[in-house]
C-alpha cells in the first residue's frame, strides 16, 4: 500500500490521491483490456453437418462439439466464427490452410500425422447397418466383404478404415441421409454409421432408428478438434487444458446429456478392458472385475485418480491405444512385436499360449510346421498369438474378435486347432458350458509376461506413477493378496 506523507498539506494530500487514484483506475483498465484481448492466433475454423455433434441451428453452428467449441472460444477470447462445409472439402481444406481447426474429426491411424489433436471430446460407436425389413445377420467383419452393396460416405474414417481393412464391395454416396435412404430403398444391403448421426439422418426422412438394425460393431473410435500441422503447439495445448478444465467443471457432462441422452463421456484418461476371465471381464451383476482390474483399480487409488473402465472387444480396445494419447489397455502381453509400439507398466503375471484341439478329433500337433499344414487354426483378432504366427508366415488362419466365438468354432469341428492362454480358456470355456477336459493343450506355441499398455503418446510422468504404485504393491503385500484372490 501507498503512504502519503504526513507533512504535505491537506490540499496536496487530496490532489495526490486523485492523481493516484487515476493511475489506478488506468493500470486496471489496461490490465482489464489485456484479459478481454482476442486470442493472440487467428483460427479458421471449419465443420460439416453432423447432428448431433455439429449442425446449422437458429443462432448459428450449435449440437455437442459446437457447444463445447462455444465456450472455449468465450473462456480464451477467439472469435466463434464457423464455416459449415461438405465434409470432403472441409477435410481437403484444413489439410491446406495454414490456421485451419476442423472438427469434429476421429483420430485415426490414417490421419494422426496429418493434423495436431486435442480431445478427445466424444466417442463413437461404428455398426454396420441393415434396413429393419432385410436384416443381414453378421458374426464377422469378414462376411461383410462377402455382402454384395455397403454404402459409404467419402472420406469418413470408418470409410478408410473399411478401404484399409480390404473391402472392395463398397458403394459411394453423397452423404449419411442418401445412403439411409438408399439402404431402405433396396439399393445397398448395409451401411456403416454411429447410432446418433443415423438417427438424425433418418428424422430428416421421415423415419426412426427403428427403420433399420445395427448387425454387427465394426470399430469405436474418438472424437477431437483437429488442427493444421502449422499450427503452433502452444494453440493446440491451451485448446486442450480448455478440454480438461470442461470435463473436470461439469461442462462436457451437461453438454453429453443435452445433446446425446448420456453422461458416459471420454475422461481425461481413457482405460479400457476386455471380456477375459479371470483376469478382466463384466461378471454377473455388470461390474468389470477380475484379477488386472483389481490392480488397476488399487493403483488408481494410491494415485487418487478415478477413471472409468470401459469393457471392449480386444481389437477395438488395441486399435485405439495404438493412435490415441494418454490412453490404457489391460492386460496385454508384451511381445517383441509389441513392445516399441506402447509404454508399460508391469509385469503382472505370466501367459502360457497353447494350441487347444477338441478332445478325441485324433489332431495330433507336435511342432509348428505340423499347426502349418492343419486345415484352420483358430485365433482372435489383435491378440498377440494371432499377430505373432501371421509372422510366422501362417495362411490357415480363421479369426474373430470374440473369443468365444472361435471356441463354438472349434467343438462345432468348423476349425482344427484354437491359439488360446491357459490363463483365460477354463472360463471361456466354463462359460460356454464345456470343461477343461473337453479339450487337449497339444502344444505349447509360447509363454510371455502380460503387463497394463499405455499408448506410445501417453505421459511419462503418469506411466512412471502407475509403475511407482504398483512397484510398491508388490513390496507391501498388496499384490500377492489379490493375485491370491484369483488365482488360489
Amino acid at each position: 500500500m501507498l503512504k502519503i506523507p504526513f507533512f504535505m498539506t491537506r490540499t496536496n494530500r487530496i490532489s495526490l490521491l486523485i492523481i493516484l487514484s487515476g493511475l489506478l483506475a488506468v493500470f486496471s483498465g489496461c490490465n482489464k483490456n489485456q484479459e478481454n484481448e482476442t486470442y493472440w492466433f487467428s483460427l479458421d475454423i471449419m465443420t460439416e453437418s453432423y447432428p448431433p455433434f455439429n449442425y446449422a441451428g437458429a443462432q448459428g453452428v450449435t449440437g455437442l462439439s459446437g457447444e463445447l467449441l462455444k465456450v472455449i472460444c468465450s473462456r480464451m477470447n477467439i472469435p466463434f466464427n464457423v464455416d459449415i462445409l461438405p465434409w470432403s472439402e472441409a477435410y481437403t481444406l484444413a489439410q491446406g490452410t495454414a490456421n485451419a481447426m476442423l472438427f469434429s474429426t476421429v483420430l485415426n491411424d490414417e490421419r494422426k500425422d496429418l493434423f495436431k489433436w486435442a480431445g478427445p471430446i466424444a466417442s463413437l460407436d461404428w455398426y454396420f447397418y441393415a434396413s429393419a425389413d432385410h436384416p443381414i445377420p453378421l458374426t464377422s467383419l469378414d462376411e461383410a466383404k462377402q455382402i454384395e452393396r455397403i454404402g459409404v460416405v467419402p472420406d469418413y474414417a470408418i470409410t478408410q478404415y473399411l478401404e484399409q481393412s480390404g473391402f472392395q464391395n463398397l458403394v459411394y454416396c453423397t452423404d449419411q441421409a442418401t445412403a439411409l435412404e438408399m439402404l431402405l430403398g433396396g439399393e445397398i444391403d448395409l451401411f456403416p454409421s454411429d447410432q446418433y448421426a443415423a438417427q438424425q439422418a433418418l428424422e430428416s426422412l421421415g423415419k426412426t432408428i427403428f427403420a433399420v438394425i445395427p448387425e454387427i460393431t465394426i470399430r469405436t473410435e474418438m472424437i477431437y478438434f483437429a488442427f493444421n500441422r502449422q499450427v503452433p503447439d502452444e494453440v493446440v495445448s491451451d485448446f486442450q487444458r480448455q478440454i480438461d478444465q470442461a470435463k473436470n467443471d461439469g461442462t462436457l457432462k451437461s453438454l453429453y446429456e443435452q445433446y446425446l441422452n448420456s453422461s458416459d463421456f471420454p475422461g481425461i484418461l481413457q482405460i479400457y478392458t476386455e471380456q477375459y476371465p479371470p483376469l478382466t471381464f463384466r461378471n454377473n451383476f455388470g461390474e468389470i472385475t477380475g484379477f488386472g482390474t483389481d490392480v488397476v483399480k488399487e493403483i488408481m487409488q494410491r494415485n487418487h485418480v478415478f477413471s472409468n473402465i470401459t469393457l471392449t472387444i480386444w481389437s477395438i480396445g488395441y486399435d485405439l491405444a495404438l493412435v490415441n494419447p494418454n490412453f490404457c489397455l489391460f492386460t496385454m502381453d508384451r511381445t517383441a512385436l509389441r513392445d516399441t509400439l506402447f509404454q508399460w507398466v508391469g509385469p503382472l503375471g505370466t501367459n502360457a499360449t497353447y494350441f487347444y484341439t477338441k478332445a478325441g478329433s485324433g489332431i495330433i500337433i507336435t511342432s509348428l510346421e505340423e499347426a502349418k499344414n492343419l486345415t484352420a487354426v483358430g485365433t482372435v483378432t489383435s491378440w498377440f498369438s494371432d499377430q505373432y504366427l501371421r509372422e510366422l508366415g501362417f495362411t490357415n488362419l480363421v479369426s474373430d474378435p470374440d473369443p468365444q466365438v472361435m471356441t463354438e468354432k472349434l467343438f462345432q469341428g468348423e476349425i482344427d486347432a484354437f491359439v488360446c492362454s491357459c490363463v483365460t480358456f477354463p472360463e471361456i470355456l466354463s462359460g460356454l458350458g464345456y470343461s477343461y477336459s473337453d479339450a487337449v493343450p497339444e502344444y505349447i506355441l509360447m509363454s510371455s509376461d502380460y503387463y497394463i499398455a499405455f499408448s506410445k503418446n501417453s505421459s511419462p510422468l503418469l506411466v512412471g506413477q502407475w509403475q511407482t504404485a504398483l512397484d510398491d504393491m508388490k513390496t507391501d503385500g498388496t499384490y500377492n493378496a489379490i493375485y491370491h484372490r484369483w488365482f488360489p
